[in-house]
C-alpha cells in the first residue's frame, strides 16, 4: 500500500517538473514576441501572457514544495499583473488618442492650406 502512494508521488513530481519546463519555455517565447512586437497590442498581450503563466508556476511550486505562503505570493502576483496591464493599456490608448488627435489636426491643415493656395473662388 505505501508503494503505490510513493509512486503516485513520483508520478505528480514528474508531472510538474514537466510543465514547469514546458511554462519555462513559453515565457521566454512570450518575452521574445514582446521584444519583437510588431503592434503594440501584440506586445501588451504577451506581458499578460508572461504574468499568467508566472502566476502558474508559482501555483505548481506551491504545490511541489507544500508551502503555503506561495499561494499567497501567487494572488498577489496576480493582483500586480492586472494592474500593469491595465496601466500599459491605459498608457497606450492616450499615446493612440493623441496621434490620431494629431492626425486629424494636421489633414484640416493641409485641408486649410490647399484652399487658401486656390483663393476665393468666383461664382457666376
Amino acid at each position: 500500500m505505501g508503494r503505490g502512494i510513493e509512486g503516485l508521488e513520483r508520478a505528480y513530481e514528474v508531472f510538474f517538473t514537466g510543465a514547469l519546463i514546458v511554462l519555462a519555455v513559453l515565457v521566454v517565447l512570450c518575452l521574445v514576441r514582446a521584444i519583437i512586437g510588431p503592434r503594440v497590442a501584440d506586445r501588451i498581450v504577451s506581458v499578460n501572457m508572461t504574468g499568467t503563466m508566472v502566476i502558474v508556476m508559482i501555483a505548481i511550486l506551491a504545490l511541489m514544495l507544500e508551502e503555503g505562503y506561495l499561494a499567497d505570493i501567487c494572488l498577489i502576483y496576480a493582483m500586480i499583473s492586472f494592474l500593469a496591464v491595465i496601466v500599459l493599456v491605459k498608457v497606450y490608448m492616450g499615446v493612440y488618442l493623441e496621434g490620431k488627435r494629431e492626425r486629424k489636426d494636421d489633414d484640416i491643415d493641409v485641408i486649410e492650406g490647399a484652399a487658401a493656395r486656390e483663393g476665393p473662388k468666383d461664382e457666376p
